[in-house]
């Protein structure tokens, strides 16, 4: 592993613990003494999404975290807390054990986690997951969150 601050590539691991996905480990320049982290994640088999018009294409992570992060946009969640949901719910699309997953599945995954963190970027998901035409179709969704509390 190549150092970060030297190039050197004489580096050793000092600390090593799995962490979501992958494994954490902690290095030391041998050269420079400087230490950094590397992180090793676990290479999957690839993931086939199935749209909504029947078109299928790659898993992309950055997917869903773009779509959580809108939903999130200037509400009290930090970017370590998205980044937590993206990671369980990658861990479910993963532990389902199949190659290929429907959109629809994992936008109900989405809402279920954005749902137990915030009413305001649930509603804001679901109003363009569910494609929400009007406001009574708002309305309908925060009297269904209102009647859950």
């Amino acid at each position: 592993m190549k150092c970060p601050f030297c190039g050197e590539e004489d580096t050793r691991v000092i600390d090593s613990r799995p962490a979501d996905n992958a494994i954490r480990r902690r290095r030391q320049c041998e050269s420079c003494g400087k230490r950094f982290t590397t992180y090793e994640k676990i290479e999957t088999i690839p993931l086939i999404i199935i749209k909504k018009d029947n078109t299928r294409d790659p898993y992309d992570r950055s997917k869903i975290e773009a779509g959580m992060l809108s939903a999130c946009h200037k509400r009290p969640i930090s970017v370590l807390d998205i980044n937590k949901l993206v990671d369980e719910i990658e861990n479910e699309i993963m532990s389902r054990d199949r190659k290929e997953v429907s959109s629809t599945e994992i936008g109900e995954m989405v809402m279920e986690k954005l749902r137990a963190l915030d009413d305001v970027a649930y509603v804001r998901f679901a109003s363009v997951y569910r494609e929400f035409k009007d406001v009574e179709t708002f309305l309908r969704e925060i009297e269904k969150l209102a009647k859950k509390k």
